[in-house]
């Protein structure tokens, strides 16, 4: 792979690093600025700094919304308005000096997986992020599969019963809300996730309850992805990865399914990430490394 400069653009923070012999390095982060003209500065500085400290030949991005491969302009909405809508890409390539690729961060970590994390070997797969909602990406031949309207992944939107959509019923914080407007309960501090599986363990029927909710949800989401898109792999990221209970309670959930769908005999093949953090970097360096040969 090329030396490059790598930016992953998040909410709070803007990571940077530099990608040599498939080793990220340089690694550190800043607070995403207010305004675009400050943005913009930081990127540039920052790009700036990586050539002086390595012979970068390009900058690999990976951005939150719907990222446009064909304008270079960042669709949709994110928690960073300013990015939005206008040919950021071509503007970033001006200021850098250097070929950018640009491509959405669900979409660069699922990327990173197939390269070397939980789907290595695989051609296909299917990733699910699962954090406050349900996001996600597709991948075909090793390529992202962005569909027509650049909403190919987004598995939240869709409707798993009449309750809601897989982001509203799959997601920790939704079954807290939902914890909460059930019991009616005040608590003195507020209520996380591992309290919440702490209260199930604890034979709270109540946390039980919503705790099946989300994984009946998950378990019906990703049941509906192998038998639509057939992906080789299902890969799990998000905060809730890390929870060693995640793929047990899918799959107990998925049993339930398979004994009402007879027919079915496919049985999704479920991993957990493995690049947590890195992946949205290591994913830019694929994606501009697709994006440039």
């Amino acid at each position: 792979m090329s030396t490059l400069g790598l930016i992953d653009i998040g909410g709070t923070s803007i990571k940077f690093a530099i990608w040599q012999n498939d080793t990220l390095t340089h690694h550190h982060a800043v607070p995403t600025p207010k305004t675009k003209a400050e943005f913009m500065t930081v990127l540039t500085t920052e790009v700036a700094q990586m050539k002086t400290q390595a012979p970068i030949t390009g900058v690999g991005i990976s951005s939150p919304g719907a990222v446009n491969k064909v304008t270079g302009v960042i669709e949709g909405a994110s928690a960073i308005p300013y990015i939005h809508n206008f040919p950021i890409q071509a503007e970033l390539v001006e200021r850098f000096g250097v070929p950018v690729s640009l491509e959405n961060d669900a979409n660069c970590a699922a990327l990173a997986e197939l390269a070397g994390g939980a789907g290595a070997g695989a051609s296909s797969l299917a990733f699910l992020v699962i954090g406050t909602g349900v996001g996600g990406a597709l991948i075909f031949n090793h390529q992202i599969w962005h569909g027509a309207h650049l909403f190919g992944g987004e598995f939240g939107y869709t409707k798993i019963n009449d309750h809601g959509t897989l982001s509203e019923l799959g997601t920790v914080p939704n079954a807290i809300r939902r914890y909460l407007a059930a019991t009616g309960k005040q608590l003195a501090s507020p209520l996380t996730g591992e309290k919440l599986y702490t209260l199930a363990a604890k034979a709270d029927l109540d946390a039980q309850r919503e705790l099946n909710t989300m994984y009946a949800a998950l378990a019906q989401g990703i049941f509906n992805i192998q038998y639509s898109f057939d992906p080789e792999k299902i890969v799990l990221g998000g905060g809730i990865s890390n929870n060693p209970q995640l793929i047990p309670g899918i799959e107990t959930a998925l049993d339930k399914i398979y004994k009402q769908v007879e027919i079915a005999t496919i049985r999704p093949e479920l991993a957990l990430c493995r690049y947590t953090s890195e992946a949205n970097l290591r994913g830019a360096a694929v994606d501009f490394e697709q994006s440039t040969n």
